[in-house]
């Protein structure tokens, strides 16, 4: 897939399915994450692969939160399983680091265009994903589960295999609306 069309046509794909990306293909989406922009060479990110029984894992931590949150009893038993709408689930985390010429901002921004590499890397190897967020990214339980300290901060949950269904595709903006030009 040239890089030019896998940028214009990507979209979420929320139905997926086995296989996930073996290996090296999962490697590869690694790799892309590592060549995003990261003023300052901090590397502020932290990338946590649940597959089999870590997505099981994954969903107890889920549960346990949504019994903290005080959700619907229907939410709580549903979130054990939303980690298994996918083969693969990779936890995207900011670990924040104190630097004088990096701001928190910043370096949370370096941790979601390593989401979304990731994402790219899996699309142009055949596969598709979503990058998911929601309650759980966050959770005061689900932070603590993963280990992270105050300003650290979970970017998302990004669902990653083999799409279910068609290609769905996401009608294009105007971008008029958008973008201002000064000359």
């Amino acid at each position: 897939m040239q890089a030019l069309e896998l940028l214009l046509n990507r979209s979420s794909q929320p139905r997926l399915q086995k296989p996930a990306p073996a290996e090296q293909e999962l490697q590869n989406i690694i790799h892309a994450a590592m060549r995003v922009p990261d003023h300052g060479h901090l590397t502020p990110w932290k990338f946590v692969v649940c597959q089999d029984n870590g997505l099981s894992r994954l969903g107890d931590i889920f549960e346990q939160a949504a019994i903290d949150e005080q959700l619907s009893e229907k939410e709580v038993q549903r979130a054990p399983q939303l980690p298994h709408r996918a083969p693969m689930v990779i936890v995207v985390i900011a670990r924040y680091q104190q630097h004088d010429k990096v701001p928190w901002v910043e370096q949370v921004a370096s941790a979601s265009c390593a989401a979304y590499a990731m994402q790219l890397a899996a699309i142009a190897q055949g596969y598709a994903g979503v990058w998911r967020t929601g309650i759980y990214t966050q959770s005061k339980l689900v932070k603590e589960e993963f280990g992270l300290k105050e300003q650290d901060e979970i970017v998302g949950f990004l669902y990653i295999g083999t799409s279910a269904a068609d290609f769905i595709s996401r009608p294009t903006k105007s971008s008029s609306e958008f973008v201002e030009i000064w000359e």
